[in-house]
């Protein structure tokens, strides 16, 4: 397994600007970086791709959409632009170097009906799914869609629904992700949630109950690094943290406090933690 760290600590476009700080995730041990991908031109993730070469760090890409004018599950000039978006993103992805992107790519986040996902949404979804899976399967990228709580996105919230979702689908690019602060949320048995539907997981978050310092709060972290070993996942595992540097950000993930005394504690003790927990199993 691989050591990541997700950008959104710091930012949602990562550049020369803040090459400092990713030497510093070299340092520390990380084996990679994950990469907001929203604005810039190919040309800029190309040089990004040369910086994070040169400091020797892989990468895996994330994304979502927040425009309800680009909804996958919407009308048809919604879902036109959605899919046009995301095909742009993948190729920006592949320009980045990056493999895999992840992200609540099924539908507009914090964009809500008023109601549950309807059969008809589900269905748009699985035929939006189908064009980006087939983008991506021409560039090589697996899309590693994220089952997000309630309170941020409707159509899927569990990882049952997800993979339910994703046997509709049908598409060997398109699969799951797991994170482990949506899944403290929404599921009964977190646990069970990851083992159950291990055949469709990509990639895994480590985010802890509160956004803060991975190994600080109340998720079952022992358990799920067991989980974690047992289903023989290989893959990465990749902190997700938020702060309040951005506003655009920090509003869109309902970040009103501070979880950390700092960045340096999220990325330094979450690095330990990650590591100490993998030599456990």
């Amino acid at each position: 397994m691989k050591i990541g760290m997700n950008m959104f600590l710091w930012t949602t476009h990562v550049g020369p600007q803040h090459e400092a700080l990713l030497r510093d995730l070299k340092a520390c041990g990380y084996d990679g970086v994950e990469i907001p991908i929203f604005e810039g031109d190919i040309s800029h993730y190309s040089q990004l791709a040369t910086m994070l070469d040169d400091i020797g760090l892989e990468r895996t890409a994330v994304t979502a959409m927040g425009d309800s004018s680009m909804n996958l599950i919407g009308d048809t000039a919604a879902r036109a632009k959605g899919v046009d978006y995301m095909r742009a993103t993948l190729d920006k992805t592949q320009a980045l170097g990056a493999s895999l992107i992840c992200g609540p790519m099924h539908s507009t986040l914090g964009h809500f009906s008023g109601a549950g996902p309807t059969q008809e949404e589900f269905s748009r979804s699985v035929s939006s799914q189908r064009l980006i899976g087939d983008h991506a399967s021409s560039l090589g990228i697996t899309v590693a869609l994220e089952a997000l709580n309630r309170f941020e996105c409707y159509l899927v919230n569990t990882m049952d629904g997800l993979a339910a979702h994703l046997t509709d689908i049908g598409h060997p690019n398109i699969r799951a992700m797991y994170d482990t602060f949506h899944a403290n949320i929404e599921e009964t048995d977190p646990i069970g949630a990851l083992t159950r539907n291990s055949a469709s997981i990509a990639h895994i978050h480590i985010s802890e109950n509160d956004r803060g310092v991975p190994g600080r709060g109340n998720i079952p972290w022992r358990e799920t690094y067991a989980a974690i070993a047992a289903i023989g996942y290989d893959g990465w595992l990749t902190i997700e943290s938020f702060g309040r540097g951005l506003p655009d950000l920090a509003a869109a993930t309902k970040v009103w406090r501070d979880f950390a005394e700092s960045p340096e504690a999220v990325y330094r003790e979450g690095y330990e933690h990650i590591a100490a927990s993998l030599k456990a199993h």
